[in-house]
Protein backbone atom coordinates (compact mmCIF):
# COMPACT_ATOMS: atom_id res chain seq x y z
CA UNK A 1 0.00 0.00 0.00
CA UNK A 2 0.87 3.44 -0.99
CA UNK A 3 1.54 6.42 1.98
CA UNK A 4 2.50 10.03 2.00
CA UNK A 5 4.92 11.44 3.94
CA UNK A 6 7.11 14.95 4.27
CA UNK A 7 9.94 16.56 6.29
CA UNK A 8 10.83 20.07 6.69
CA UNK A 9 14.47 21.55 6.19
CA UNK A 10 15.15 24.93 6.88
CA UNK A 11 17.93 26.10 4.44
CA UNK A 12 18.72 28.82 6.21
CA UNK A 13 20.02 27.57 9.29
CA UNK A 14 20.99 24.53 8.07
CA UNK A 15 18.45 22.37 10.17
CA UNK A 16 15.34 20.36 10.48
CA UNK A 17 12.27 22.29 11.15
CA UNK A 18 11.24 20.80 14.40
CA UNK A 19 7.78 21.73 15.43
CA UNK A 20 6.16 23.26 12.44
CA UNK A 21 2.45 22.35 12.29
CA UNK A 22 2.07 20.34 9.17
CA UNK A 23 -2.33 20.36 8.01
CA UNK A 24 -2.96 18.17 5.29
CA UNK A 25 -6.26 18.55 3.47
CA UNK A 26 -7.85 16.76 0.51
CA UNK A 27 -9.96 17.86 -2.03
CA UNK A 28 -13.65 17.18 -1.76
CA UNK A 29 -15.80 18.76 -4.67
CA UNK A 30 -15.31 22.13 -4.51
CA UNK A 31 -14.17 22.10 -0.71
CA UNK A 32 -11.04 21.09 0.86
CA UNK A 33 -11.87 19.26 3.67
CA UNK A 34 -8.92 18.72 6.58
CA UNK A 35 -7.84 15.21 7.01
CA UNK A 36 -4.88 15.90 9.86
CA UNK A 37 -2.46 17.80 11.76
CA UNK A 38 0.16 17.43 13.43
CA UNK A 39 3.89 18.66 13.73
CA UNK A 40 7.32 18.01 12.74
CA UNK A 41 9.78 16.11 15.05
CA UNK A 42 13.31 17.33 16.13
CA UNK A 43 14.37 15.59 12.91
CA UNK A 44 11.50 17.83 11.04
CA UNK A 45 9.42 14.91 10.01
CA UNK A 46 6.20 13.81 11.10
CA UNK A 47 5.80 11.13 13.03
CA UNK A 48 3.95 8.54 11.18
CA UNK A 49 3.02 9.20 7.38
CA UNK A 50 0.18 11.44 7.02
CA UNK A 51 -1.81 9.41 4.98
CA UNK A 52 -1.38 5.52 4.60
CA UNK A 53 -3.76 2.28 3.65
CA UNK A 54 -7.54 2.70 2.98
CA UNK A 55 -7.18 6.60 3.47
CA UNK A 56 -4.54 6.63 0.78
CA UNK A 57 -6.39 7.27 -2.18
CA UNK A 58 -6.20 8.71 -5.56
CA UNK A 59 -7.20 12.95 -5.78
CA UNK A 60 -5.97 16.47 -5.25
CA UNK A 61 -4.49 17.47 -1.99
CA UNK A 62 -2.85 20.48 0.09
CA UNK A 63 0.15 20.55 2.64
CA UNK A 64 -0.28 23.50 4.76
CA UNK A 65 2.77 24.53 6.64
CA UNK A 66 2.86 27.01 9.43
CA UNK A 67 6.36 28.31 8.78
CA UNK A 68 5.63 31.78 10.17
CA UNK A 69 5.02 30.02 13.97
CA UNK A 70 8.35 28.30 13.07
CA UNK A 71 10.58 31.24 12.52
CA UNK A 72 9.14 33.63 15.14
CA UNK A 73 10.18 30.83 17.60
CA UNK A 74 13.71 31.03 15.73
CA UNK A 75 13.90 34.82 17.25
CA UNK A 76 14.66 35.38 13.95
CA UNK A 77 13.82 39.47 13.20
CA UNK A 78 11.23 39.50 10.32
CA UNK A 79 8.99 42.10 8.87
CA UNK A 80 5.17 41.95 9.45
CA UNK A 81 3.36 40.47 7.79
CA UNK A 82 6.30 37.99 6.93
CA UNK A 83 6.67 37.28 3.67
CA UNK A 84 6.18 33.70 4.27
CA UNK A 85 3.78 32.98 7.03
CA UNK A 86 1.66 29.56 5.63
CA UNK A 87 3.06 27.49 3.21
CA UNK A 88 0.33 25.95 0.41
CA UNK A 89 1.90 22.75 -1.47
CA UNK A 90 -1.23 21.48 -3.60
CA UNK A 91 -0.24 18.29 -5.49
CA UNK A 92 -2.29 15.11 -7.06
CA UNK A 93 -1.78 11.31 -5.91
CA UNK A 94 -2.07 9.21 -8.62
CA UNK A 95 -0.87 5.79 -8.20
CA UNK A 96 -1.93 4.53 -4.75
CA UNK A 97 0.67 1.61 -4.63
CA UNK A 98 3.24 4.51 -4.73
CA UNK A 99 4.97 6.29 -1.50
CA UNK A 100 4.63 9.66 -2.26
CA UNK A 101 7.01 12.14 0.01
CA UNK A 102 6.64 16.02 -0.18
CA UNK A 103 9.57 17.45 1.77
CA UNK A 104 9.73 21.46 2.25
CA UNK A 105 12.73 23.80 2.09
CA UNK A 106 12.37 26.89 3.98
CA UNK A 107 14.09 29.87 4.38
CA UNK A 108 12.05 33.17 6.11
CA UNK A 109 12.25 34.47 1.67
CA UNK A 110 11.76 30.98 -0.06
CA UNK A 111 10.89 27.73 -0.17
CA UNK A 112 10.92 24.69 -2.91
CA UNK A 113 9.63 20.95 -3.06
CA UNK A 114 10.11 18.14 -4.65
CA UNK A 115 8.41 14.37 -4.78
CA UNK A 116 10.95 12.28 -2.91
CA UNK A 117 11.42 8.83 -2.23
Amino acid sequence: MGKLTTHVLDTAAGTPGEGIRVELYRQAGNEWKLIKTTHTNADGRCDAPLIEGDSFSKGEFELHFHAGDYFDRQDIALPEPKFLNEVVLRFGIADTEAHYHVPLLISPYGYSTYRGS
